[in-house]
Formats: C-alpha cells, sequence, structure tokens
C-alpha cells in the first residue's frame, strides 16, 4: 500500500496534536507552562486559518462547504465552525469530571 502525501501529512499533524495532548495532560507545571507559551499561538494560528476558510459570505452560508452553487438551504454555521465551538467551549476534551477547563472558568 503506497502513502500518499496527504496521508504523511495527516499522520504527522495527529502525532503531534497528540504528544501536544499528552504533553499537557502528564508534564508538570513548568513543561505545561512552556508548551502553552510555544505551541499554544501556532494552534490558534492555524485553528484561525481554517476557519477563515469557512467564513460566511453575506447569505450566512460558508463558501467552501456549500454543496451546490444555487443552493437553497437556510443560512447556518458549518461543520468546521460548528466542530471548533463545540470542541472549545462545550468540552470535546474527554473529561468526566464536569470540568472543562475552559477560558472563562479562569476568572
Amino acid at each position: 500500500m503506497s502513502t500518499t502525501v496527504f496521508s504523511q501529512l495527516d499522520r504527522s499533524l495527529h502525532e503531534h496534536l497528540a504528544a501536544l495532548v499528552r504533553l499537557a495532560a502528564t508534564g508538570d507545571d513548568r513543561t505545561a507552562v512552556e508548551l502553552a507559551r510555544s505551541e499554544l499561538p501556532r494552534v490558534v494560528t492555524a485553528v484561525k486559518a481554517l476557519l477563515d476558510e469557512h467564513t460566511p459570505d453575506e447569505h450566512g452560508r460558508c463558501p467552501t462547504c456549500r454543496t451546490r452553487r444555487w443552493s437553497r438551504r437556510l443560512p447556518s454555521p458549518c461543520r468546521a465552525y460548528l466542530g471548533a465551538q463545540l470542541a472549545l467551549t462545550v468540552g470535546g476534551d474527554g473529561r468526566s469530571d464536569g470540568h472543562h477547563g475552559h477560558l472563562r472558568d479562569a476568572g
């Protein structure tokens, strides 16, 4: 089975993200702070770049996800925006202790 460039990039990205999660979960406080300072801005930049590709048009529709040119669907957030929103605010971290570590919890 041949490996495509996309599959190599995909594997590399997933391995990098898994390493970040592992370090954040198991590292000591100093490691966590260094990780946050070095990697968080890069992750935020990546998420912003992804969401920029999915910015709704003047009709509230995502030009990237739209399946048909003249679609009559109601305006709604696309899956990229919904996925980011859910992961960042509803708690896609898999924790079961009822605390998701949201930014708004820090204040």
